[in-house]
């Protein structure tokens, strides 16, 4: 695997499609229906004894530093494990800020929907109606590209993360990580670039989509997207501990150092500093898992959309690039279905440079889980037993 591949990984979720191709099982297992009944949650003793034993794998396989946090009902479950700092030693924070990446795309989604459920745009718009120009091309055509089909990542625009040059290798990222993008900026990047497939036609996940999507929250409200976000979700649900940064590329206190491996047999170096522009409305949110566990219990439960756009969330499609992984991964509109053993869950996944999160819950709301882990390692055999024991906890703690 090369440099330049696993700094692809650092940023976007689509390095479970790279596991894929590479033979390594790095991502979610996914499985069941929907409409399967929610799986009984263990009891609190054995819960908790689930996610320590879960976390000390992690750290015994190489990770510096992990924290989750389970909500059953309003019964919380929190544990940690390894270092928040690899050269003083000091212990990862119950409840520290880290950059959640992807899971980003949730709350946008969330957002648009709920303008769609207000009659202000319509899933299948097109883009080209909304923003003139954007999506232009090189192939790539605004009016045949919908709204639904950038939240639902078959929309086939080109994805042009790993071309920034902070993730390149660790000497780039070293030069670049205080770079200012913003989201057209990115999206025009895409644009010098065919699309992979027409429009409708396949599925590939692809930043650029939620980039497109952010860029049509402004032109929609004249709010910038984390404005809306801040108004319709963390206000409502007084997430106090979620937002946007912008151009700041510090993280408060408390939080973990994050640590990238950019290519396999590389030392670790410390990412914690990045100017998260670089992911914006595709991966810009900084969080915890206290504010993550109790917005997708919100999710769940059906508080944050009215149920004809609780229904569009839920309508999936074969995430066909990622079935090697498990069969039946299915993805909705910003939302991935996983079936397991005990039916399935909804999650999302989430990766910026040293850091990756992984969110589930349960189909009626009443159970989730969600873990970070502050270190990417790019050494195929290490990063896929990460992984594999990742999706294995989260199954578990969804599951009986």
């Amino acid at each position: 695997m090369s440099a330049r591949s696993a700094a692809r990984r650092a940023v976007r979720w689509r390095r479970v499609v790279a596991a894929v191709t590479a033979g390594a099982v790095l991502a979610a297992a996914v499985g069941g229906a929907a409409g399967a009944a929610a799986p009984q949650a263990p009891d609190q003793r054995s819960t908790a004894t689930v996610l320590q034993h879960g976390l000390d794998d992690l750290h015994d396989l190489g990770v510096s530093g992990t924290q989750g946090l389970v909500r059953d009902g309003h019964r919380v479950t929190v544990a940690r494990s390894g270092v928040a700092d690899v050269e003083t030693g000091a212990p990862m924070p119950n409840d520290g800020y880290f950059r959640i990446g992807s899971e980003t795309k949730t709350f946008v989604s969330v957002v648009l929907l709920q303008l769609v459920g207000e009659g202000r745009l319509r899933l299948d718009d097109p883009i080209e109606r909304w923003l003139p120009g954007v999506v232009n091309g090189n192939g790539n055509d605004g009016r045949h590209v919908t709204v639904r089909q950038l939240l639902q990542h078959t929309s086939g625009l080109y994805d042009p993360t790993g071309d920034l040059d902070a993730l390149r290798s660790a000497e780039d990222f070293l030069a670049h990580r205080f770079d200012h993008y913003t989201e057209a900026q990115l999206v025009a990047m895409a644009m010098q670039h065919e699309p992979l497939f027409p429009a409708g036609t396949h599925w590939s996940y692809s930043n650029t989509n939620y980039l497109v999507a952010g860029m049509l929250i402004e032109k929609v409200t004249g709010d910038r997207w984390h404005t809306e976000v801040r108004a319709r979700i963390l206000k409502p649900l007084r997430l106090t501990d979620t937002f946007y940064p912008g151009d700041r590329p510090t993280l408060p206190r408390p939080h973990a150092e994050a640590y990238q491996q950019f290519a396999p047999g590389e030392p670790l170096v410390d990412t914690t500093v990045f100017n998260p522009t670089a992911a914006a409305s595709a991966g810009g949110l900084v969080s915890t898992t206290t504010d993550l566990a109790r917005f997708w219990q919100a999710l769940g439960r059906g508080q944050l959309l009215r149920p004809a756009q609780l229904a569009e969330l839920h309508q999936t499609v074969l995430a066909e690039t990622v079935q090697g992984v498990r069969s039946g991964i299915a993805y909705g509109l910003g939302i991935m279905w996983i079936p397991n053993r005990c039916g399935g869950y909804w999650a999302h996944f989430g990766d910026m440079p040293g850091v990756s999160t992984l969110n589930a819950v349960s189909p009626d709301g009443r159970r989730s889980a969600v873990f970070y882990r502050a270190t990417v390692l790019a050494d195929p055999e290490r990063a896929s037993a990460v992984m594999q024991r990742e999706m294995e906890l989260l199954d578990d703690l969804i599951c009986d």
